[in-house]
């Protein structure tokens, strides 16, 4: 069985490996990333780098510090912070961008950090848009990130590998921005949640570089943890132009070549034919139309001739971000508005993903276009996107935004509502007051239903791996009863409790008020040693990590669900603590505990989770009627179930107490 392009990168940057191991979705490896960003966070991974006891940066030459979120924030305290980092990035010589110079996704893109077939991470949920450029771009946490520092190393979980086959081609008017709205509310039931998508199909080559960008970057916002596009002449094209923009401006070093990208063609690893994928996803983008997502809600999106009815009249209007703040934005957008005015009472903001695209958007007119129209400019950054500096959304608000979230809150008041669009779709509301599009668009006259679809394909291949050598100290198997967590989405708050998130309770106390908040009987039903079973995306919500140490403290032996958050299981990995994906089990609890509405269910089925077999071997009680036998008697039943092997990478974050414990032990034999 072949592999996929997701796999095949994994496998270039997986280190410690058995020799001749194939790498496959669902492996623990351990990864050397050719580079990780951090931006303002930097400030906050410096100190976990140093509580591991390290010194001195492992590579240089891998991390990347570009200053970009609350850079309006002039304050003394901010300032010192950005001050720190820069004297940090000068004396271990790491490449620092500061302030203006933009949001660190692009910088990383527009510097060449970014290079195809090559695995790039950062420490931002929006990593996925290195995808865009053909590299497996995804994100980390900030434990990991001080963890690539000290060592150049953290672990990785391949996620589950879905292809989404792109057909036809967009409209005039129709943007890659509306193409990843459409993905996101058109398949909405978690169909890709943490999963990695290759982009493939003959429509696929019809998108610029920068139209990837947009759509790579809101995977997230449609729960995927990679969205990587095909090696392409389009992407061949854009590097070549990268290289000559480095080749003028006459680095002496230039990341980016002419026989730089000659020799990435030769080595380029692509998905092979056989390869198996979790899912297919496809759709026609001749069938997409501009649409808009919200209010406060990425995966609800209405048709843009059916919001038009509505008449919804705008305050704030948005032209930035690392998903639309780049020059095809601002062209698109001035084109829009042409000779017209912002509205009155509307404030249209504009900010550059990056110091080179708004000189360029100046250069080539539209940034005085749009100036000239009424736009307000703010510096290359983030800014209003996260509800930082000038232009938040005050409370009765509508904005309409070409950014990537639109949560309630994130762009300023809670009591505002706001709506993502196109940049197209952004310009044309702003001058009309409302939100609308050009009327004259010539995809009203093919405005109709999206066409797509998705199918599970049998991977076949969990029940054909070999045994799972068990490292010294690391159990072979674990048993205890099932008890049942019957919801879905459970989010960190409901498991521990933000009224405990910021004391220092010790490991006992945490103990005692998991789960609380979700159900106050919880501490009176759990046992030690019992194998509790959450439903899906189990640990959704903040990144806290008690949600996931308190589970332990508490004594349940390990947490088993459906599929986890991803930030929830790295969490619990990185303290030592083993989460493992059974959607069928939680599939048959549901269906057998249909009707039983108790938040936590003492199951009576009995578990035994062999992590050499990588099974899960269940008794459950079956009640026999008297049409059975004579009497009505209970007997029990045994059914096996599989999961993705434990390999020794996760075993060791377990056998050692967690991710720092490795690492310190690694800097020690550094």
């Amino acid at each position: 069985m072949g592999q996929t392009l997701v796999e095949k990168i994994a496998q270039r940057y997986a280190i410690g490996s058995h020799k001749g191991h194939t790498v496959r979705a669902g492996d623990y490896l351990s990864v050397r990333p050719a580079h990780l960003m951090t931006h303002d966070n930097t400030a906050a991974v410096i100190p976990k780098f140093t509580s591991m006891g390290a010194k001195k940066v492992f590579d240089p030459q891998q991390p990347v510090f570009c200053i970009d979120h609350d850079i309006q924030n002039i304050s003394p305290e901010n300032l010192a912070t950005y001050a720190k980092i820069e004297q940090f990035a000068r004396q271990q010589g790491i490449a620092f961008f500061g302030v203006g110079r933009g949001i660190g996704h692009q910088v990383m893109v527009e510097e060449g950090f970014v290079l195809p077939g090559t695995l790039v991470v950062g420490s931002d949920s929006h990593s996925n848009l290195y995808g865009a450029l053909g590299a497996l771009g995804t994100p980390v946490v900030r434990t990991d990130a001080a963890a690539i520092w000290a060592t150049g190393r953290t672990w990785w979980q391949v996620p589950p590998v879905v292809r989404v086959q792109l057909t036809g081609q967009l409209q005039p008017g129709v943007s890659g921005k509306d193409v990843i709205i459409a993905l996101c509310g058109f398949f909405n039931h978690d169909e890709v949640l943490n999963c990695a998508l290759e982009f493939t199909g003959p429509g696929a080559s019809h998108l610029t570089i920068e139209e990837r960008m947009s759509i790579s970057n809101m995977t997230t916002e449609w729960g995927a943890l990679v969205g990587i596009f095909p090696y392409d002449r389009v992407t061949h094209d854009y590097l070549l132009q990268r290289a000559a923009v480095m080749s003028k401006r006459g680095d002496s070093n230039p990341r980016l070549t002419p026989d730089i990208i000659k020799r990435i063609e030769t080595e380029l690893p692509t998905a092979d034919q056989d390869a198996t994928y979790f899912k297919e996803i496809t759709l026609d983008l001749s069938t997409v139309i501009p649409h808009v997502s919200g209010p406060n809600e990425v995966k609800t999106m209405t048709p843009l001739p059916e919001i038009e009815k509505q008449q919804l009249r705008v305050n704030r209007a948005y032209i930035l971000s690392c998903v639309n703040g780049r020059l095809q934005d601002f062209a698109e957008a001035a084109k829009v508005i042409g000779n017209r005015k912002v509205a009155d009472g509307v404030k249209l903001y504009i900010a550059a993903a990056s110091s080179e695209v708004q000189a360029e958007a100046i250069r080539m007119g539209y940034w005085p276009a749009l100036i000239n129209a009424g736009a307000i400019e703010l510096p290359p950054g983030c800014g209003p996107c996260i509800g930082l500096g000038d232009g938040v959304l005050q409370d009765g608000e509508i904005g309409i935004s070409a950014t990537n979230r639109n949560f309630q809150g994130r762009m300023g008041s809670p009591k505002a509502r706001c709506f993502l669009a196109s940049p197209v779709v952004v310009a044309a509301s702003a001058v009309a007051g409302m939100i609308s599009a050009q009327a004259d668009a010539a995809w009203r006259k093919n405005a109709g239903a999206i066409r797509g679809s998705v199918r599970a394909e049998a991977r076949g291949s969990e029940s054909k791996r070999a045994a799972v050598n068990i490292l010294p100290g690391f159990p072979a198997a674990v048993e205890g009863e099932l008890l049942w967590i019957a919801k879905d989405n459970l989010n960190t708050d409901g498991i521990y409790g933000k009224d405990y998130t910021y004391k220092q309770l010790p490991a006992d106390e945490m103990g005692k008020v998991a789960m609380l908040n979700y159900d106050p009987q919880f501490q009176n039903i759990a046992r030690q040693g019992d194998v509790m079973v959450g439903g899906y995306n189990f640990g959704t919500g903040s990144s806290r990590e008690q949600a996931a140490t308190a589970l332990k403290f508490r004594g349940i032996a390990l947490v088993l669900a459906g599929s986890f958050s991803e930030t929830y299981k790295r969490n619990a990995f990185n303290n030592g603590y083993v989460c493992i994906e059974c959607p069928e089990l939680v599939d048959d609890l549901k269906k057998t505990f249909a009707g039983d509405k108790t938040l936590t269910l003492r199951t009576g089925w009995m578990s035994k989770i062999d992590f050499s077999r990588s099974q899960i071997v269940v008794q459950r009680a079956v009640v026999l009627s008297p049409r059975v036998s004579n009497t009505t008697t209970s007997a029990s039943e045994t059914k096996v179930y599989t999961f993705s092997p434990l390999g020794e990478v996760a075993q060791e974050l377990v056998i050692k107490g967690g991710f720092e414990n490795v690492i310190r032990e690694q800097i020690a034999a550094l």
